[in-house]
């Protein structure tokens, strides 16, 4: 007796060791395998019930077809008959008509005929057809044929006998078929209602087993899942609660380890909440201890509830003596009224609100602070208080404040330094002039001078020129520093203007015994651009590349387009630049040490001026390495090309204090 109880005891411990996903696989299997099992029946018995109703429907169709057979043969013969005594065309209609409908009223006979004995007969009524149709033929042939009258009717006396023997012993043969076609008609009938019964039969039982199978299946799942999912369920509550969780089965599947996990998970939660306690304990003396910032937290209204040494080295106050109080105290009187409340306004809003200015200490001294206030929610969302970070950062603040002066008075030198070179050079324009002038007039006799003189006027003049075009570079400078450069913007054709510079540079490039090389004709390409400062620019370059070029042999100038911009370049096969002195390419007045190693006149203000020609523009000019020499390029933007941006075409005035307004990239950052 103890082991007949003790067996399904071991069942059900069996059965609560398994996998949920092997529990759910036979809770729905059982019930899928039993309605697969009762389909499947059903599907075999409809199939069989559906064959014997075609066997059925069948034989039906044989009685009928072999009755027509008979019909058809014997209305074609009576219409024979008809013809012969007649002459008669529409005695012969029912003869037309069985020799249309008989092939195809015997193909179907031949398809449906499954039985061997009907089969044997089927064919000798084939054979007698075939004898029936070859007489009735031969009748009507004679009836149609010439000669003697007497003659003819013998001959057509012997056929109708010898067709009606033929038709007599079809009939018989039909009449077999039509009764073996009875007997297997009851047969097929007997089956049918069989099956149906049958049908009937395995439905019941199908619906039993599954109505047995379905209560298994919830049986199953009640007593395995769902009792201890709502254990499961009541310790969870009691974890949220809290509280001591209740005994659980220690089953093997996924329900007995997630119990498990549950208990260790409370038992994991014990171990963190007591952290928690300690880790806010220490927190409190953290903050507590911390000197360099002031922390303090505030209640929803802004009234100071927790102060640390450091608010205390900051403001002054003990904490006796500021809890309780609203943190308006803090500021100064000209924003006591409004800018506390309105920090916690932002804080509210924003989460966060951050600020800079004066605040008071306990003796009323001022100093400027770093502020951050942020809300602090619960976890319903309501709002608990605020936590207040205060930092002095008056020191900052005056360091910053003497860099400001700093950079300002570097402005104003600057200013002046620009100031000065203008009013320099307009001075030095005067005397220079004349001395020009003078220079000018000696060369007129020059052939009167003897060769020492006139080498020391050739002297004069060129020293003349050169100090007129440093001068101009100076002006050209400090005009634009002072932004008062005017630029006329207008379309300019790049293949025109590249053929201009060509034959304007080419003296210059060829006294330096090197080849000017123009690249073919870009195309239509315009760009928009101050006619007279990119004729500037591009002598700048070309002559410069003319000037170091001493072991070349070319100069190239050439334009494409490239990203909706024109971009031009100057290159030579020369010695080029050095890496380490592209950063300083341009800077006004630095020569790269070239006017003592290559012995060449210049002023070193070229490239500064080019540069910020190009930028005043809407461009950028940088420098690369060649394949061989220097490379130098700069960019312009395209003109607009359809009729209705024609506006954009007519020449526009443009200052350099509003095209450095834009921000363009430094050329130094492009040529590394």
């Amino acid at each position: 007796m103890t082991r007949l109880s003790a067996s399904p005891a071991r069942i059900m411990r069996l059965w609560a060791n398994q996998p949920l996903a092997w529990k759910g696989l036979v809770v729905v299997a059982l019930p899928l395998a039993v309605l697969i099992g009762a389909l499947g029946s059903l599907y075999i018995s409809s199939r069989v019930e559906a064959q014997a109703e075609s066997d059925v429907r069948r034989a039906f169709a044989i009685q009928r077809d072999t009755y027509r057979v008979h019909a058809l043969l014997a209305e074609a013969a009576a219409g024979v008959r008809g013809y012969l005594l007649t002459r008669e065309e529409r005695f012969l209609e029912p003869y037309r008509k069985a020799e249309a409908d008989l092939p195809a009223t015997m193909a179907r006979l031949d398809a449906d005929i499954r039985d061997a004995e009907v089969r044997a007969r089927f064919e000798r009524v084939q054979a007698r057809t075939a004898q029936k149709r070859e007489g009735l033929a031969t009748l009507v042939a004679l009836a149609d044929s010439p000669g003697n009258a007497a003659e003819r009717d013998a001959r057509i006396a012997a056929a109708l006998a010898a067709n009606k023997v033929v038709l007599d012993s079809m009939r018989a043969e039909i009449d077999n078929i039509q009764r073996r076609e009875a007997v297997l008609l009851d047969q097929r009938r007997a089956r049918v209602e069989s099956v149906q019964r049958n049908f009937l039969i395995l439905t019941v039982i199908s619906a039993l087993v599954g109505l047995l199978g379905s209560l298994a299946a919830v049986y199953l799942f009640s007593t395995g899942i769902v009792r201890r999912v709502r254990l499961l369920e009541g310790n969870a509550e009691r974890l949220a609660r809290g509280e001591e969780l209740g005994p659980f089965p220690e089953d093997a599947d996924e329900i007995g380890r997630l119990a498990r996990r549950l208990s260790l998970a409370s038992q994991l939660l014990r171990a963190r909440e007591r952290d928690l306690r300690e880790s806010e304990e220490r927190f409190r003396l953290v903050v507590e201890g911390v000197q360099d910032y002031g922390i303090f937290a505030l209640d929803p209204d802004g009234v100071v509830a927790s102060w640390n040494l450091g608010a205390q080295r900051i403001k002054g106050w003990q904490a006796q003596e500021i809890l309780g109080h609203h943190f308006s105290r803090f500021y100064p009187p000209e924003t006591r009224d409004y800018l506390p409340a309105r920090m916690l306004d932002m804080a509210r809003q924003g989460g966060t609100a951050e600020d800079e200015g004066w605040r008071l200490r306990k003796d009323g001294s001022r100093f400027w602070a770093n502020v951050v206030i942020t809300a602090l929610y619960d976890e319903g969302g309501q709002l608990r208080g605020f936590a207040k970070v205060t930092r002095d950062i008056t020191e900052r603040r005056r360091t910053e404040e003497a860099l400001r002066q700093a950079r300002e008075e570097a402005i104003a030198a600057n200013l002046a330094k620009s100031e000065f070179l203008s009013r320099t050079s307009h001075e030095l324009r005067t005397p220079l002039s004349a001395i020009l002038g003078f220079g000018q007039l000696l060369e007129l006799d020059e052939e009167e001078f003897d060769s020492r003189h006139r080498a020391a006027i050739g002297q004069i003049t060129k020293a003349g020129r050169h100090l007129l075009s440093l001068i101009n570079d100076l002006l050209d400078i400090s005009s634009i520093e002072a932004g008062g450069s005017e630029l006329e913007l207008e379309r300019v054709d790049m293949g025109e203007m590249l053929a201009e510079m060509h034959a304007l540079a080419l003296p210059i490039v060829a006294e330096a015994g090197l080849d000017f090389r123009l690249e073919p004709d870009p195309g239509p390409l315009a760009a928009t651009a101050d006619r007279r400062r990119l004729t500037q620019v591009i002598l700048n370059l070309v002559s410069n590349a003319a000037k170091y070029n001493r072991d070349g042999t070319f100069v190239r100038l050439g334009c494409h387009v490239q990203d909706d911009q024109a971009v031009v370049e100057v290159e030579d096969d020369g010695p080029g630049i050095a890496a380490a002195d592209v950063p300083r390419l341009f800077t006004p007045f630095d020569r790269l040490g070239q006017q003592s190693r290559m012995r060449v006149d210049g002023s070193g203000l070229g490239l500064a001026l080019s540069r910020r020609l190009v930028e005043a523009m809407g461009g950028q000019i940088a420098y690369a390495p060649g394949r061989k020499g220097a490379l130098f390029r700069f960019t312009l933007p395209l003109a607009a090309r359809s009729a209705g941006e024609a506006a954009d075409r007519r020449p526009r005035r443009r200052t350099q204090k509003a095209a450095t307004a834009k921000g363009n990239n430094p050329a130094e950052t492009d040529a590394k």
